[in-house]
């Protein structure tokens, strides 16, 4: 069949091309008498319109029923032909509605008069309260305007007349709703328009109610009030309307009889508007949120409500109150109701565990989903709208308590009073609530369709294409749709568990109220009673971080509270608050700080903690703000490796050109692997022997790195075209062991071997220079952390050459070398330089440090003469020998003295025993049989523990020097190491008492195998 507008094409044709999947049917209702009789040419005037609506085929068979329904009215036919014919607002709204919704289509064909609704231009959404009620108490004969509406139009005609005109508003709202370009912009405005519909319906009902009473119920007040979506103003299409009834004697009336005819009217006011009649049911009125619910009375007075809150009411009733609102009945004894309630719902963050309630709660809820529906839920499941339900209020009972501008009953008006407040960020606001709103517009689509009750997607092709439709998802289609939707609940799920689960809620939840406001009286309280020691002090800086009305003064107010006391929680809660408000003066203005500390899982705790804790790491992120970030993720607090350090030196040796730059920026990486070990080290993330490690290879990539510039630089400045020599420089003490500290110097030796035919003294000059290049280079004063390079450990120390080839060092250790030296060697390791130089020096000096047949008797002697020297000599005069960890009893020199005699006598048969390391050694002692099991963990344990407080002083104080040598007696200082290696607070004379008892059982272990 040719179209009559000549252009060859099938009316079939046409018809697919707007979205007919029944073509065939369709040209049969084109065809259809009564559609003829209201439009001449149907196809050309109904199927371009078509290809903009949800369902085409609904849409069409709508139309021509309502043909069909107009007949024998000439009034209403001339309406449906205007509407259909004129390319205007009436025929959109038309086509949209029945497009969109079978319940509603079919509600125009049994009442075409509502024609006219869809042709006034009149706005479904933002009509005053007002009028709405007005509108619907007018359909029961109800005067508005009275103090108590009693309906004139009673029983089932008054019932079904009141449910008409909830139909009709209903009707406009969808109009409204459907054929807006930016349907999630609308559904805010298209929620609260229902809400209030369904208050005027309650109120008519109520008005029914009073009808079928003898004396009307005028004995008693009775107020209706509005949770969930009614309460919030943000309901849906199709939704259980929660209510609570409160009931009030008039004068002079028995409170049990008003009690009982408030009942009377309740249960009269939930029959209007559910029990079946002429028209369809509204919806069923859900009273179980009373409390005791289904079990409880259905009406009770103000002062029965309070005094069950007060006694028996559980958390969950409390944040369900958030949403309380007055929506039908007596408006001032409804106030009165919500203002009785305000103080139980913002004081019910002091109940014990409410967090841990609330998110067990949506734990269970979620728990509870069928699973064959799981992953089609809407609102209970996975990413639904329960996450952002729960999320919201959840934030706004923490926090609302302090903060009036966060208390709204609607979810996505909280949300952005949230945002403006700080509480949540604004890239997560925005992104939750277009999350959200998407998510509502898809309930009430696929609610409109048939007008009942279901949060569930659904699963055909064709429902899905109809949905897509309906949300202006047309060429995305069916697949399109679903995709979007899914993307939606990930996101959701993801901001939900970020904000749901943040660790400042609970602790926040456990303040009293003035704590949580940072009232000035409560929090110096507050700070005295929790161990600051200047009260006055902190509040200053309280003040400092939070006066104003800026975000960041908003954001500091809710950390705060909880911060302060995490600060106490560390040995120096002052200096914490301290180094927090310095470091907050640096990074306040980011983008990026207090929102992580906000929103981080662990951040702000760990911050808090280090902070408190060490003065050491509070100095590194004050001159390194961003490393802040570490504090969120393990793995950036996890050492760096070897290789991936060297990779960042060459990049930063690659991009410069000038010496001290490039070796500045060297510091400043090895600055930061510092700063790195320190944080992970006082938050236990890395401890002990891995940190040393992590020290040793920071200082390794640094040396190898200088000694590259230095030797260009000397190339350059000597003219040379090459090196005359190949450089080593071998690391040896702690360093070479790997078991550097944090202020611990790099010793080294330095040895260099001429390239064939260079002139040897050339050869020695170049390599002088480049040594003490290197030396300057990394110790000069500059922006970044010196590493002093220490070479007195070389032949003839301070007295012999910086720097020996490697046949003077030969020669040296052929013919003059000392017993200390060989001991020295035990730590040599090359970390720098030409690695074939490095090979050969190691094979030079194993014969010294691993002599065959072991130590000879007097070489044996030599080592204790020396240890005995030590003892006595190099103690710093006026420590305690029991309390220097280094040189005292049972310190890290007599377990390394011990270690290393064991090394000497049998590491030339024990090839384990052949390492830079001391607990390494220790090990292939026992494991050899060499040094008892026992004796082996006892020196052991005593090693860890001093080198532990040894680095715990400089974390402690922030510091190095002679002091980080002796454990303390200063209480205070003991309770900052105590809280350093993780001892709980409180512990500093613990700490003590563990080290002295294991510094003397590790000395008699050396008295015994080291002293013999």
């Amino acid at each position: 069949m040719s179209s009559p507008d000549g252009r060859g094409s099938t009316l079939a044709g046409r018809l697919t091309r707007a979205g007919v999947s029944d073509a065939a049917r369709a040209e049969r209702l084109l065809a259809d008498a009564a559609l003829r009789r209201v439009l001449d040419a149907p196809a050309d005037v109904l199927i371009a319109p078509l290809a903009d609506v949800a369902d085409p085929d609904q849409a069409l068979l709508t139309v021509a029923k309502l043909a069909g329904a107009v007949v024998g009215r000439p009034d209403l036919i001339g309406v449906l032909r205007t509407v259909l014919e004129e390319d205007g607002p009436a025929r959109a709204r038309l086509l949209a509605v029945v497009g969109a919704s079978v319940a509603l289509g079919d509600f125009l064909v049994a009442h075409p008069e509502n024609l006219r609704v869809l042709v006034d231009e009149s706005s479904g959404t933002g009509v005053p309260v007002d009028s709405v009620r007005a509108e619907l108490l007018a359909a029961v004969r109800a005067d508005a305007a009275a103090d108590v509406p009693v309906a004139g139009l009673a029983g089932a005609a008054g019932t079904d007349a009141m449910r008409l005109a909830y139909r009709t508003r209903l009707l406009r709202i969808a109009a409204t709703d459907l054929t807006s370009p930016d349907p999630l912009s609308r559904l805010p405005g298209v929620a609260a328009a229902l809400a209030d519909l369904a208050g005027a319906a309650l109120e008519a009902a109520l008005a029914l109610a009073r009808a079928d009473l003898d004396d009307q119920g005028l004995g008693v007040r009775l107020a209706v009030i509005g949770m969930g979506k009614g309460g919030g103003r943000e309901l849906n299409y199709v939704s259980d309307v929660d209510v609570i009834y409160v009931a009030e004697p008039v004068d002079g009336v028995d409170e049990a009889e008003a009690l009982a005819a408030g009942s009377r009217l309740a249960a009269g006011l939930a029959r209007a508007c559910s029990t079946p009649s002429a028209e369809p049911a509204l919806w069923p009125v859900d009273a179980a949120l009373r409390p005791e619910g289904k079990d409880g009375p259905l009406v009770r007075t103000i002062a029965s409500h309070k005094a069950y809150y007060e006694r028996w009411a559980k958390t969950w009733e409390f944040q369900a109150l958030l949403k309380a609102r007055p929506l039908a009945g007596d408006q001032a004894l409804g106030d009165e109701y919500v203002e009785m309630t305000q103080p139980f719902v913002w004081g019910a963050v002091t109940r014990e565990h409410f967090v841990e309630d609330s998110q067990a709660m949506r734990r269970r809820v979620e728990s509870h989903v069928p699973a064959a529906e799981a992953d089609r839920q809407l609102k209970l499941g996975v990413g639904g709208l329960r996450d952002v339900e729960f999320t919201v209020q959840l934030l706004q009972l923490v926090h609302g308590r302090a903060d009036e501008s966060i208390r709204s009953p609607s979810t996505l008006t909280a949300l952005a009073a949230l945002a403006a407040g700080g509480y949540v960020g604004r890239s997560h606001a925005a992104q939750l609530a277009v999350c959200y709103r998407l998510l509502r517009v898809l309930e009430h689509r696929i609610q409109l369709y048939r007008l009942r009750r279901t949060h569930l997607m659904p699963t055909s092709e064709p429902d899905l294409r109809r949905l897509a439709r309906s949300v202006g998802m047309r060429a995305e289609g069916a697949a399109g749709l679903t995709e979007r939707w899914r993307s939606t609940r990930r996101e959701v799920r993801g901001l939900h568990e970020e904000l749901f689960y943040r660790p400042l809620l609970p602790a926040t939840a456990q303040l009293s109220t003035a704590e949580a406001s940072l009232a000035p009286e409560a929090a110096k309280a507050r700070l005295a009673a929790i161990g600051y020691t200047d009260p006055a002090g902190a509040m200053r800086h309280i003040a400092a971080l939070t006066e104003g009305v800026s975000r960041r003064a908003s954001i500091q107010r809710q950390l705060l509270p909880v911060m302060l006391g995490w600060f106490a929680d560390g040995a120096d809660p002052d200096g914490g608050l301290l180094a927090f408000r310095r470091l907050s003066d640096e990074l306040g203005a980011t983008h990026w700080y207090l929102k992580l500390l906000r929103d981080s899982g662990t951040a702000a705790r760990r911050l808090a903690t280090v902070l408190s804790t060490s003065r050491y790491v509070a100095d590194a992120l004050t001159k390194s703000p961003e490393s802040v970030t570490w504090l969120a993720d393990d793995a950036d607090l996890v050492p760096r490796t070897f290789a991936r350090l060297t990779a960042e030196a060459d990049a930063i040796l690659t991009r410069s050109d000038e010496a001290v730059s490039a070796v500045t920026a060297l510091r400043g990486l090895r600055r930061r692997e510092l700063a790195r070990t320190a944080a992970a080290d006082v938050l236990g993330v890395v401890t002990g022997q891995r940190a040393s490690q992590s020290l040793s290879v920071a200082a390794d990539v640094v040396l190898v790195g200088a000694l590259r510039v230095a030797e260009t630089v000397v190339r350059a400045e000597r003219g040379l075209d090459a090196s005359p020599t190949r450089l080593l420089v071998v690391a040896m003490g702690r360093w070479g062991g790997g078991e550097m500290g944090y202020s611990s110097d790099a010793d080294v030796l330095f040895v260099h071997d001429p390239a064939e035919g260079a002139d040897p003294v050339q050869a020695q000059e170049f390599a002088l220079q480049v040594a003490s290049r290197l030396r300057t280079l990394l110790g000069a004063v500059g922006p970044e952390p010196t590493l002093e390079v220490d070479a007195d450990l070389r032949p003839e120390g301070r007295n012999g050459p910086l720097v020996r080839s490697f046949d003077a060092y030969a020669e040296y250790y052929g013919r003059w070398s000392a017993t200390w030296e060989s001991q020295a060697l035990l730590r040599a390791r090359p970390v720098a330089g030409d690695a074939g130089l490095g090979e050969r020096f190691v094979r030079l000096i194993d014969p010294m440090r691993y002599p065959a047949g072991g130590l000879d008797p007097a070489a044996e002697r030599e080592v204790r003469r020396i240890k005995a020297r030590v003892e006595a000599e190099r103690l710093p005069r006026g420590v305690e020998p029991a309390r220097h960890l280094k040189l005292g009893r049972g310190g890290i020199s007599d377990v390394e003295w011990t270690a290393q005699l064991l090394q000497l006598q049998h590491a030339h048969e024990v090839p384990a025993l052949r390492t830079t390391a001391t607990l390494a050694a220790l090990e292939a002692a026992s494991a050899a049989g060499l040094l008892d099991a026992e004796d082996g963990r006892v020196l052991a344990e005593a090693w860890l523990l001093a080198s532990r407080l040894r680095d715990a002083n400089v974390l402690w104080n922030g510091r190095g020097g002679a002091h980080a040598d002796v454990l303390p007696h200063d209480r205070q200082a003991l309770a900052g190491l105590a809280r350093v290696v993780g001892y709980p607070a409180g512990s500093g004379g613990e700490l003590e008492q563990d080290y002295l008892r294991t510094a003397r059982r590790a000395r008699a272990v050396v008295e015994r195998v080291f002293y013999g």
